[in-house]
């Protein structure tokens, strides 16, 4: 076998095995929630956006909130706007990193989330669902979820660079 094939193998393995112990952080603290209209807001699942990207990149943290939108949806504890509320932010978290390498990147969730998201939500689903809900009212909610997810995940980041994982968390990229 080549070795770099088996170096390559070995570190999406290690991606698929972070991002699904994240999506199932995701889901655990999926407790924590406040209803806001027609949406149910986690502001977790913002920090899992940020910890995946930072972490993973934009597209394992994508997939990471596609696989938590769906077990939530799967299991009633989610709404179908999980899908467009949390996987612009996640894959915004991952790109800003990548770019910046700052933790502070991870207020690109929030940018993803809150402007790209919510009028996804708001012109694709809404009318989907059988009404539209206001986009100014969804960007509030999601905003209101994803500011204070993404300060969280940063704070985690910079506990996590600090700790004994950033030598793991470094091998990943």
């Amino acid at each position: 076998m080549n070795c770099s094939f088996a170096h390559e193998r070995r570190s999406k393995t290690r991606k698929l095995a972070a991002a699904g112990l994240l999506a199932a952080a995701a889901i655990l603290l999926s407790g924590v929630h406040f209803p806001l209209g027609p949406t149910r807001c986690f502001p977790f699942q913002h920090t899992i956006n940020v910890l995946a990207g930072a972490i993973l990149g934009p597209w394992w943290a994508s997939g990471a909130a596609f696989a938590t939108s769906l077990v939530r949806n799967m299991t009633g504890t989610g709404t179908l706007f999980a899908f467009p509320g949390s996987i612009p932010g996640a894959f915004l978290a991952g790109f800003a990193y990548r770019i910046f390498r700052r933790r502070w990147a991870g207020l690109a969730e929030p940018v993803g989330t809150g402007f790209i998201g919510a009028p996804l939500s708001a012109w694709i689903l809404g009318p989907a669902m059988g009404g539209s809900p206001g986009l100014s009212a969804l960007q509030a909610g999601f905003l209101l979820s994803s500011i204070p997810g993404a300060l969280i995940g940063i704070a985690a980041l910079h506990f996590l660079k600090k700790s004994p994982l950033s030598t793991i968390l470094s091998e990943m990229k």
